[in-house]
């Protein structure tokens, strides 16, 4: 099988972390790095990992095949649809209970909705703690209703991205609820 370049990135790094703990010389760290850099498949890559760490222990240092670390791609409509309600239930009135709700129901099933349901609970959960503490200011009197407007924006966003299962962080949020 092919290798990525996160593949051959990940096999370098491991190559580079020996080399600074002293287990081989330049020599044979250059070699390495090159062997790593122009490998093509991963039994190329193998050899490599064999000589640092051993036999049994290439499978723990490197994970062949890649496997992404972010959430796959959900195949389901029904996915996409969920996790962009829990962006927008927020905006008919329901702005920590909507989220959950689909968190408890949904993302128990769904990696995909879990995810965006996760980051829509941890954002309004930081808008509704700024809409209670602001107001003791002068400055954020002022500023709750630019905070207002930007959170239904934002939600708006995170919707969109959710239903085109793309992947969407709120920016200046609190994420309490792993």
């Amino acid at each position: 099988m092919r290798v990525t370049h996160q593949d051959r990135e990940n096999v370098v790094e491991h190559v580079k972390a020996a080399y600074a703990e002293g287990r081989f010389d330049k020599l044979e760290f250059d070699d390495r790095l090159e062997r790593a850099m122009t490998a093509r498949t991963h039994g190329d890559l193998v050899p490599i990992m064999n000589e640092l760490y051993g036999p049994e222990a290439v499978p723990k240092a490197v994970a062949f095949p890649h496997a992404p670390s972010s959430v796959t791609v959900p195949a389901e409509s029904n996915e996409r649809l969920g996790a962009a309600l829990a962006h927008g239930l927020p905006l008919v009135g329901f702005p920590i209970l909507g989220p959950l709700l689909l968190l408890l129901t949904g993302g128990k099933t769904s990696a995909y909705i879990r995810k965006h349901a996760l980051e829509a609970l941890n954002f309004q959960i930081t808008v509704v703690g700024a809409s209670v503490l602001l107001p003791l200011t002068v400055i954020g009197v002022v500023l709750l209703p630019f905070i207002w407007v930007a959170a239904v924006i934002l939600s708006i966003v995170g919707g969109v991205a959710a239903l085109t299962e793309g992947n969407f962080r709120y920016p200046l949020t609190i994420r309490l609820v792993k």
